[in-house]
């Protein structure tokens, strides 16, 4: 009777004490996070999930460990977006263009020379704007936990130098599958031709396009340089990376574990950003000395294509939610007085 009695004392001590750790210490069983995305291990995306992944871990004491899966290893941009959403995967970092076929209004985001610093990029970003689009992801099966730095985009092509809108005249032009980056280069006369990003590198190579557009740094990591003689600073589109967490895997964390992924995302932000600004800035020079042969767009050439652009795209605004589109148009109003 005793051993009986003090058995039960012992068990209800032990209940005591595992309820006043509270829920977050119950839950504290590891979790490994697959982290998938597009780009190469030297690239400053993969730079900005290992350092997510870092503070994740000092976070969670080690519990939570981020596995990263560089260059398309779990599909293209859209594949890996649908295993989210299934919960197969658990995060991944494209680009905000590809999100524009689950909540259109991000199509904003990709509207040509709206942005024309990265001080003004990232106040849209953090900003009410930026914040308004990720509240629509969740009912589409997708948490976004911020915004990093993808860079300017500029064309490259084996054909000619781009000095001016009419030298894209008849170009093939792989372009990201996005509505408004087909209208936008159909208006610079050339001929855009959507393309999974992982096919893009055979596509030059055998010339089934002449040339695409992507930021600096993503040019030099894939080596375009091999299959491509010209790059030029048309600098048309601003692009970010939005880090992307499935909500089936989201829903399933305690309060802790997805304050500890927030704050792990907050603190990569401004690491990511600065090295992929200094890597876009390093790469020019890497691509003239690997022979590319490297030009800028005047001015005046860049308000021509400016004009033609947004005359191209205009009719987007006509689909997208009006409240957003005016939010847009608010923001933009107050970040180019910064």
């Amino acid at each position: 009777m005793k051993t009986m009695l003090r058995s039960l004392i012992a068990a209800g001590l032990a209940a005591g004490f595992v309820a006043s750790l509270g829920a977050p210490a119950l839950a504290q069983q590891e979790r490994v996070i697959r982290f998938g995305h597009l780009n190469n291990t030297d690239h400053p995306v993969s730079l900005g999930v290992k350092r997510f992944a870092e503070a994740l871990a000092t976070k969670s004491g080690g519990k939570m460990k981020v596995q990263e899966f560089p260059a398309s290893q779990l599909g293209n941009e859209l594949q890996q977006q649908s295993a989210l959403q299934g919960g197969v995967q658990q995060m991944t970092a494209p680009a905000t263009t590809s999100l524009a076929g689950v909540v259109k209004e991000f199509g904003l985001v990709d509207f040509p020379f709206s942005v024309t610093s990265f001080a003004q990029a990232d106040a849209l970003l953090d900003g009410p704007l930026g914040q308004t689009l990720i509240a629509k992801l969740p009912e589409k099966g997708l948490v976004a936990l911020g915004y990093w730095d993808l860079g300017f985009r500029n064309v490259t092509n084996s054909k000619r130098p781009i000095t001016k809108v009419e030298d894209l005249d008849g170009l093939k032009i792989r372009v990201i599958p996005n509505p408004v980056f087909m209208d936008t280069f159909k208006a610079f006369k050339a001929n855009p031709l959507p393309m999974p990003f992982a096919e893009l590198y055979p596509a030059l190579e055998t010339k089934a396009v002449d040339g695409q557009e992507n930021p600096f740094a993503v040019i030099l990591s894939n080596k375009f340089f091999e299959v491509q003689k010209f790059v030029s600073a048309t600098n048309h589109v601003y692009a970010a990376n939005i880090i992307l967490v499935s909500k089936k895997f989201w829903d399933g964390l305690t309060p802790a574990e997805q304050k500890w992924m927030q704050e792990a995302a907050d603190e990569s932000r401004a690491y990511q950003r600065q090295a992929s600004r200094a890597a876009a800035a390093k790469a020019v020079a890497d691509l003239k000395a690997a022979g590319m042969q490297y030009n800028d767009v005047s001015p005046a050439e860049l308000a021509r294509m400016r004009q033609i652009a947004q005359q191209a795209t205009e009719h987007f605004t006509a689909q997208y939610d009006p409240a957003v589109v005016k939010l847009y148009r608010d923001e933009l109003s107050r970040i180019s007085k910064q």
